[in-house]
């Protein structure tokens, strides 16, 4: 057999196996529960895992310090209602106000257990404030897709 025909071959299971691979993500990407469940689970765990850091970087400024990282709350907690809202709607043809407002009540609940989580970290400490922050992002969201809601 030639190298021509056997690199021939390895290049047709390759592609093969590549469009194999393909399917199957497309079909996970397909399933309801992967596509609307799987980024706000994703957010969370990411929220959870920069809350179980001893040390974040700091701006050398403590107002500007300050201010960036009660932005970052707003942000992402908005973005984690954003995307519970998503999932809790998924099943519905049309906006729902009901799954808005578990969205919002689950991101504030998951803001105070972030801060409790917080407490037992070396170098960190819950904050009610920080819960506050969290709320206003999350309030934040639920005014924006309420209101883009109320268009349709």
């Amino acid at each position: 057999m030639s190298e021509e025909a056997t690199s021939n071959e390895a290049t047709g299971e390759k592609a093969a196996g590549n469009e194999s691979t393909d399917r199957h993500i497309d079909s996970l990407l397909v399933n309801p529960l992967l596509r609307y469940w799987l980024p706000p689970v994703v957010w969370m765990v990411l929220i959870f895992s920069l809350s179980a850091q001893p040390t974040l970087p700091h701006h050398p400024d403590t107002l500007l310090d300050t201010i960036l990282k009660k932005a970052a709350h707003v942000i992402e907690y908005g973005i984690l209602t954003f995307l519970l809202w998503r999932a809790f709607s998924r099943r519905r043809g049309t906006f729902s106000y009901s799954a808005l407002v578990t969205a919002f009540v689950v991101s504030v609940l998951y803001a105070a257990s972030d801060e409790y989580h917080q407490t037992f970290v070396p170098g960190r400490n819950g904050n009610l404030v920080d819960v506050g922050v969290d709320t206003v992002g999350a309030l934040a969201a639920l005014l924006v897709v309420g209101s883009l809601g109320k268009k349709r």
